[in-house]
Order: structure tokens, then sequence, then C-alpha cells
């Protein structure tokens, strides 16, 4: 233990960044190291699976020694030296093994087991979607469930009721691209470059949301369902037919419009499905949480109808390892312990 308290090291690997983090009885976090990949991937326009686990394999033991070292910095710097902090002073190792990318989820889970192996420390494995929820907890001593969550990220879109720290239900969820994977498409088709949604959310700020009209799709009445293929072909069609009438496209003005559509329908359902479900709290979630538009628009409507919006910093809003040790520690509490045959499930379902 360090401090008294249950001490985990985690490990995140489902995509492209190698993350490991050490946290304390779950919301107090020592260190919190990201090995980022997405210089490497630009030139792609996307992640490459193979390109991500290759830079895993070779990244991943230097970020949990990191993730040490700047756990005993932090200790220091609290007036707590204890020198270093080594494998002894872990209490269980936590990792993330699904849903993502096979073989980077391998990655993460294959160095979590040889470390629990080693020392004979409990293995926790972390859904990574509990994982970006429970980021909130990090942000926010005082949150605690029930509450509504929306997690929206490059691979998920979804609206989940959280009822306590390792139990919920989806409500909804994207039935063919996310809202992050649109974000990607679409700045693609305008030229912006990889990854899409900050710079989408960036160029938007000077473009008008209401210059080019997209539809909007909320599909069947009472569904928290989403899809956004449909905008995101819009989007194409309306760019294509401009150009081909030998008409100029002004980038802010599409970029902003198609944001607008894509957050006039998620927020109009998370603030119902809150509503619908009688939640008075609402926690975002995921890198897409990060958009400032979203955030805004979001705020907005909570305040109208009394319902507390929580969300992490841009920071615990993207993948790393400091969400999944929070995680791991309410799995732990509730006896939530794998043992070595644990293996990765790229689609992992919440």
């Amino acid at each position: 233990m360090i401090k008294g308290k249950f001490a985990i090291l985690a490990i995140e690997s489902s995509c492209d960044e190698t993350a490991a983090a050490v946290v304390l009885d779950g919301r107090e976090v020592l260190s919190n190291v990201i090995s980022s990949q997405i210089d490497i991937h630009k030139a792609y326009g996307g992640v490459v699976p193979e390109i991500a686990s290759r830079h895993h394999l070779n990244n991943v033991n230097w970020v949990c020694q990191q993730a040490l070292d700047e756990a005993a910095e932090t200790l220091a710097a609290q007036g707590e030296d204890q020198g270093t902090v080594t494998m002894d002073d872990i209490d269980a190792i936590g990792v993330t093994y699904g849903p993502g990318l096979v073989g980077a989820l391998l990655i993460g889970l294959a160095t979590a087991k040889a470390y629990a192996l080693a020392t004979g420390k409990p293995l926790i494995g972390v859904h990574h979607i509990q994982g970006h929820i429970c980021a909130n907890f990090i942000e926010h001593k005082e949150l605690e469930p029930p509450f509504m969550a929306l997690v929206i990220s490059g691979g998920h879109t979804n609206i989940v009721e959280v009822t306590d720290y390792n139990e919920c239900q989806v409500l909804g969820g994207t039935r063919d691209d996310a809202a992050g994977e649109a974000y990607d498409k679409v700045a693609r088709v305008l030229g912006l470059g990889y990854p899409g949604g900050p710079l989408i959310d960036r160029i938007a700020k000077e473009g008008n949301p209401e210059a080019v009209e997209f539809k909007r799709v909320f599909l069947e009445k009472d569904s928290f369902d989403f899809s956004f293929s449909g905008i995101k072909t819009g989007v194409l069609n309306y760019v294509n037919s401009e150009k081909q009438a030998g008409r100029g496209i002004s980038v802010p003005d599409v970029a902003a419009s198609f944001q607008q559509a894509v957050l006039d329908v998620i927020v109009a359902k998370t603030v119902t499905a809150a509503l619908d479900m009688n939640k008075d709290k609402i926690v975002m979630a995921g890198g897409v949480a990060a958009n400032s538009r979203l955030r805004e628009m979001l705020q907005a409507e909570c305040d109208k109808h009394g319902i507390k919006l929580y969300h992490p910093s841009p920071i615990l809003c993207t993948d790393n390892a400091a969400m999944i040790g929070c995680a791991a520690y309410y799995n732990y509490k509730a006896g939530k312990v794998s043992d070595l045959t644990l293996d990765a499930i790229p689609s992992l379902p919440l």
C-alpha cells in the first residue's frame, strides 16, 4: 500500500495510446502517463491496427516504469517522499481487456498478466467504456451513482443509465458510425486532416451552423439509438454537388452545420433519457466529450431542466490509464478479480 491506501497500477492499450497510471483508492491519481501515436497515424488518415500494436510493444514497459517513477515524484512533492515506488508498493494490476483493437489490447493484457504472475498481485480486467465513465469520479470527488452517462468517442456513442459503480444499462447506441468516426470522415472530406474531432470543433467556431441544412436523424419515436452515416453522406453529397456546379464551399460553414446537426440529436436524446429515467445528473465520457460546442449545448439544456452536468478535463476524456485504475478499484471492491486466463475481447459488450 501507499499512504495506507489501495494502490493500483493500471494499463490501457485499446487503440493508439499506450498508457499507465498509479491510482490510490480509485480517485487519487499519482501518475498518468500517456504515449500517443497520433503523429504516426496522421499520415494514414486513421489508426492502422498493426502499426499501433507494434508501437504498444515498443512503449509499454517504458510507460509502466515511468508511471511508477512519476508516482514517487508526486509523493515527494506532497511531502511523503518514500524514495521510489516499485511493484512491491502496488496492491493490484488493472488492465483494459475490451473493447478495442485486438492486437493493441493483447499487448497491454500480456504485460498486466506478466506483472500479476511475477508479483502474485491480483489482476483486474476493466471494460474500456466503464473506464471512460469512471474518469468523472477522478475529476469530481463528490460524484456518486446513479446518473445518466453519455459515452461519445471515435468508436462509441451510447446513452447509459448507471445505477451503481458496477451496474449499468445501455439505453441506446449507434447503429452505424459512432459520432467520433463521423467527425473523422467528414474532416477527411473537408481536407482538414486527422484526428477530425478537434479540427472540426476548432474551425466550426469560425462558421455559421445554419449555413447548410443537414438532416437530423432521430430514428423511431422514443428511441435512444443514433445513426450518423446519413449526415456523413449528406456532407459528401453537398461538397460534391457544389464542386460539380463550379461553386466553392466555406469549410467553416460546412463544419459548423455538420456539427450542429449531430449535436442537436445527441443533446436532445441524452437529456430526454435523463428526464425519462428520473436522473438529475448527466456525466460525459469519451474523447468527443472534450468537444467545446457539445459541452456548451448540453450545459444549456441541463440548466433548463435542473440537471447537474459533469465532464472530465480533456486529458481524462481521451484514452488514459487513470480512468482504468479508477474502474479497477470499484471492480475489486465488488469482488470482480480476473485470473490469468483473461483474454482480449475486441467487441466486448457493455
